[in-house]
């Protein structure tokens, strides 16, 4: 029996998947963590910047699976498609292998960033560096933080954004290094320019496809 975890970095992420997957809160913690059977769930902020201090309250586990939404780089991935890769690649050049996961066939690299690609020269200029097909904030670390414990760690995304779409800095700044998402940063960004609307409904859609593709895969994932 495999136990599994699951790590997002936001918290909108954690509730949603903890919801399709039928997990319970645990009762008194102060930051998104579910639980049931062999699965955990937990929300470790942007970069993966609460993991340390949050993985003491962690059950045994044999298998990371980093979770949530990504970017893409390649131009043929459209929004809502789900991103599984080999491997994860850093810009220091570290690079870590995923575990194979059942029904689940890997391909292409990930590649994990520490600040937000605001536009879409910069994916383009970021797809040719790296031949990654997405690009996220967490995969690595979670990744690496799993190899130190000797865990298994693969990557189960899906893509918010297309090569075409970027994140504006200013609707980024509406989820904090804890992963918890301030509504009312993301209104005021959204009022400071006409097109930040248009943005920021877009992203919320993308983000509800990216959820519902990883949703089921790890759906799928779990009844095996």
């Amino acid at each position: 029996m495999t136990r599994v975890l699951v790590l997002t970095a936001i918290d909108v992420e954690a509730r949603g998947l903890a919801r399709h997957l039928g997990l319970t809160r645990i009762a008194r913690s102060p930051w998104p963590h579910f639980a049931s059977g062999t699965v955990e769930l937990a929300c470790v902020g942007l970069r993966a910047s609460q993991l340390a201090g949050r993985a003491g309250a962690f059950r045994p586990f044999d298998l990371v699976i980093s979770a949530g939404a990504c970017g893409a780089l390649a131009p043929e991935l459209a929004v809502g498609d789900l991103v599984v890769p080999e491997a994860v690649v850093d810009a220091a050049g570290g690079r870590w292998a995923t575990a194979l996961l059942r029904r689940l066939a890997p391909a292409g690299t990930l590649l994990t960033v520490a600040d937000v690609v605001e536009t879409p020269a910069h994916k383009s200029r970021l797809w040719l560096e790296s031949g990654a097909r997405a690009v996220d904030m967490e995969s690595a670390p979670i990744l690496a933080w799993a190899a130190e414990r000797g865990s298994r760690g693969a990557v189960v995304r899906a893509v918010s954004d297309s090569a075409e779409r970027a994140i504006p800095a200013a609707l980024a700044a509406a989820v904090g290094d804890d992963g918890r998402v301030r509504p009312l940063r993301a209104v005021t960004a959204a009022l400071a320019r006409p097109s930040a609307l248009t943005h920021l409904m877009e992203l919320r859609a993308g983000s509800e496809a990216a959820l519902k593709s990883v949703s089921g895969a790890l759906a799928a994932l779990v009844r095996e």
